[in-house]
């Protein structure tokens, strides 16, 4: 199983490795569309790899998507705290009302059969 994992991670780093060749192209990666940045008086641009861009954007969009799931997740995340805090209090106060009672008693002999002492 551990064989096959490393193939898997080595031929997706090599299709990595692929693409990236095959796309070193310089593209221009702007801020703002053209209309917007002549009204906002403000042009932010910048030449980058197009593999860059791709992996980028994929980078991009996997951190958007985990920190969405984290914060989606933070009510059940509360209620399985809540109900844990629940649980311990609930197990302390069993044990407080067992005291005592929750050690083995001895029991009395059983009665010799046929009845009372002949």
């Amino acid at each position: 199983m551990r064989w096959l994992r490393i193939l898997i991670v080595v031929l997706l780093a090599l299709l990595l490795v692929g693409v990236a060749l095959a796309n070193r192209g310089l593209v221009t990666v702007r801020l703002l569309p053209g209309d917007i940045e002549a009204l906002a008086g403000w042009n932010w641009q910048a030449e980058l790899p197009l593999f860059a861009v791709l992996f980028g954007g994929a980078a991009l969009g996997l951190l958007v998507g985990v920190v969405w799931e984290w914060l989606r997740e933070h009510g059940q995340r509360a209620e399985a705290a809540e109900l844990r805090r629940t649980f311990a209090r609930m197990e302390s106060e069993l044990g407080r009302l067992r005291g005592p009672a929750a050690r083995p008693r001895e029991e009395a002999p059983a009665p010799a059969e046929g009845g009372r002492g002949r």
